[in-house]
């Protein structure tokens, strides 16, 4: 594996890309969510890397996260599938050319069955090969793997061995239950999930997509699993509903709409309880913007 060049103090992902797309006047539709923007606006998707950067992120996602084969076949779009991933790495590297050379580029592994359903994720040897399509494609682009919002042990495994098969470092970030206890959608604990992931190179175990709260109650078991990089990156939604599926926009209010109570100020209330607690990697998902991302390296930059 590859090592990564990383400062010496805690790393600073980027923040949400499908609601900053919106927020920008940018159509995201069902079910290929962002990916919307690689086909409709390439140079706004570029220019959110680039704000992500200049509000201090050391760490970019490829807007890889709608990529889907199953979810662009329901838009006629399958046989975009891997010009999509080469775009989404193109503009990228782009940004990062645009604004900080140093800056790293983490390709998004997302789940194949439906966000924050465990139920829908399928048996790991049916989605590995998928995982490693996808990881192949991204890999030329990449400085890491970023397997993001898995549900369970199961699918956090099945991203994981595939993108370690580039070679390239690679980390897990399960999404965790809205009970805030800490433990994966699918019930396990973190520590159980991350033995599942033992006899492979992972360097980075983290949780996202899920509250802040729940990420506040999970680093202590992300500490205990002793991995070079813990930590999270929360959404800011409104409790999500087990049998959720991505069925047209996301609305204003009801399900996945946002709370009123994480603004870049109070978010990063909570990013100060996780490095308290011993993360060595924040950032903001689904949600958050550049305004969040700044707040938060002047927390790092104290």
């Amino acid at each position: 594996m590859q090592d990564l060049n990383l400062p010496h103090r805690p790393i600073l992902l980027d923040g949400g890309m499908g609601r900053e797309l919106r927020s920008r006047g940018v159509d995201v539709l069902s079910p290929i969510w962002s990916t919307s923007g690689l086909i409709t606006a390439p140079d706004t998707v570029r220019q959110i890397h680039q704000d992500y950067i200049a509000a201090g992120a050391d760490i970019i996602t490829t807007n890889t996260y709608g990529i889907i084969r199953t979810n662009l076949a329901k838009e006629g779009l399958e046989d975009r599938f891997e010009a999509l991933n080469i775009l989404a790495g193109t503009l990228a590297g782009q940004a990062r050319e645009n604004s900080d050379p140093t800056v790293l580029i983490a390709g998004s592994l997302p789940p194949l069955a439906g966000s924050y359903r465990p139920d829908l994720v399928g048996k790991v040897e049916h989605i590995e090969p998928l995982y490693r399509e996808q990881a192949d494609l991204l890999a030329p682009y990449v400085d890491l793997f970023l397997c993001e919002t898995l549900s369970s042990a199961a699918e956090g495994r099945a991203a994981a061995s595939a993108a370690c098969q580039t070679g390239k470092p690679v980390w897990v970030a399960w999404t965790l239950h809205e009970d805030r206890s800490g433990n994966l959608r699918g019930g396990e604990t973190i520590f159980n999930a991350a033995e599942n992931l033992s006899d492979l190179p992972v360097s980075g175990l983290l949780a996202n997509c899920c509250p802040p709260e729940s990420i506040t109650n999970a680093m202590p078991q992300l500490v205990k699993t002793g991995a070079a990089y813990i930590g999270g990156y929360a959404n800011t939604f409104h409790p999500i509903p087990e049998d959720w599926e991505l069925d047209g926009d996301m609305p204003s209010d009801g399900p996945l709409s946002l709370r009123s109570d994480l603004d870049p100020e109070r978010y990063a209330a909570y990013v100060d309880q996780w490095l308290q607690g011993g993360a060595t990697v924040v950032g903001g998902c689904c949600g958050t913007g550049p305004a969040h991302i700044a707040k938060i390296r002047g927390l790092l930059t104290k």
